[in-house]
């Protein structure tokens, strides 16, 4: 995906409002471990085709909030976290 528009997607009111609703929604905790969450995760992984689809993008359905260390477990170990 071109950095410029990811960056400009993850930057955009739209997603600082719907990340932080998504996180209050969930009590500010990472839906893996329980623990304080971070980070709202795209469960189903933006592509550039999917970036301009806020039916996507913007989706509680396809959203997850997950501490850091759930994240790198996500993107670099697999998707298990233990808490």
């Amino acid at each position: 995906m071109s950095e410029g528009r990811q960056a400009a997607f993850y930057h955009s009111k739209a997603w600082k409002r719907a990340r932080a609703a998504y996180l209050d929604s969930v009590d500010g905790i990472c839906e893996r471990c329980g623990r304080p969450a971070a980070i709202v995760h795209h469960r189903r992984y933006i592509t550039p085709e999917m970036l301009d689809d806020p039916g996507i993008t913007l989706d509680f359905a396809n959203l997850e909030a997950l501490c850091r260390d759930c994240h790198n477990k996500e993107h670099f170990e697999g998707r298990s976290c233990e808490p």
